[in-house]
């Protein structure tokens, strides 16, 4: 089972990875941009923010999202995979910057998929106030720097992604208690397999 953990920066899904980890030895956790060689160069530049070209952006995910499948995804799929990220977030980018159409979008990934598409997608949702309170926590990336309203736009476009295309997904409100929401992924997570 391939499953994606979606949602912008500071929603809590890594958090919830790490505990899926200590808890279940048997799952492959991996990220997009960053779970190959490949990816760590992707997401250097990525996090940079020194792309002019949303073009340029947009291909530097996609090459990175076709030679992850290639490596982790397509020889672990009869395993539990959790993934930090994936095309749902690539497409919310690409979406939020208001350059592509979503059916574009869709084929490129599908392409950089070999057309298979995760089994569930796990998209956290926040709000301002919450964002303001973490991102204030922490030192900001070059894609985080474009500002809050951005990354609300980008998750917006997230929850748009998943119901267009129709993909199993739970929606998780990243502003509950921790623990709480670690239950409810489990309980999620397990009784698909």
């Amino acid at each position: 089972m391939y499953i994606l953990f979606e949602g912008i920066d500071t929603c809590g899904k890594s958090t919830q990875i790490d505990i899926l980890k200590t808890k279940y030895s048997d799952i492959i956790t991996t990220k997009e941009p960053g779970g190959t060689s490949f990816g760590l160069k992707a997401r250097e530049i990525l996090l940079g923010d020194t792309l002019e070209s949303k073009r340029a952006e947009l291909l530097l995910f996609l090459a990175d999202r076709a030679e992850h499948y290639e490596q982790v995804i397509k020889p672990n799929r009869d395993k539990l995979i959790v993934s930090d990220r994936g095309f749902v977030s690539g497409m919310a980018y690409a979406l939020a910057n208001e350059q592509f159409d979503i059916d574009t979008l869709i084929n490129l990934n599908r392409f950089a998929l070999q057309d298979r598409l995760p089994d569930k997608v796990i998209l956290f949702i926040t709000d301002i106030t919450t964002l303001k309170q973490r991102t204030s926590e922490k030192e900001l990336d070059g894609i985080e720097l474009r500002g809050l309203e951005y990354l609300l736009k980008v998750q917006e476009q997230m929850r748009l992604v998943v119901e267009y295309m129709d993909i199993d997904h739970i929606i998780i409100d990243a502003r509950r208690d921790r623990e709480q929401i670690s239950r409810e992924i489990e309980e999620s997570v397990y009784q698909g397999l």
